[in-house]
């Protein structure tokens, strides 16, 4: 008797350490940061961003915050918005009516609690032919302010030959 008790209580431990030793399928925890969702929405950003330079009327932008740096190919770091703004305008005059640029969000790193996000992305800028003039990859740092992103750091790289 003492004998099937002891197999019936080893049984139960074995069983009991498989069931507890089983992986746990992940689950969502209240406040984890929807990485998917973060991706789209900055993704929103960068199509606003895009339609808001393309349209030539640049003073509308809210694509960056008021004390960004943005740090331009053979330049000086820009820094605060509105030198930021001043730099774009000197890459709108005539000779660039019907250019187009977009951007692509290829991958974000958002914080745990979501307040900042890193974006690595590509951008393309073409003529009114479709034909590129300039492509390259980015990376920005945004931060959420009053409840939306914002640039508060950006640069990018042209992958175009040097001429």
């Amino acid at each position: 008797m003492n004998n099937k008790i002891v197999k019936g209580i080893t049984l139960a431990c074995i069983i009991s350490l498989l069931i507890s030793c089983n992986a746990k399928k992940e689950e969502a925890v209240p406040g984890m940061v929807d990485k998917e969702q973060v991706k789209k929405d900055i993704q929103a950003k960068e199509d606003e961003f895009a339609a808001t330079y393309n349209s030539g009327i640049l003073k509308s932008i809210g694509y960056y915050a008021d004390d960004a740096t943005t740090f331009a190919q053979n330049k000086q770091p820009l820094v605060g918005k509105q030198a930021i703004i001043e730099y774009l305008k000197t890459g709108l005059d005539s000779s660039s009516s019907g250019n187009n640029i977009s951007f692509v969000t290829k991958e974000v790193f958002p914080s745990n609690d979501g307040n900042q996000v890193v974006e690595i992305g590509y951008y393309t800028l073409v003529d009114s032919a479709n034909t590129p003039i300039n492509t390259g990859n980015y990376m920005v740092l945004f931060e959420k302010r009053n409840g939306s992103y914002v640039s508060v750091r950006d640069m990018s790289a042209s992958d175009m030959p040097l001429d």
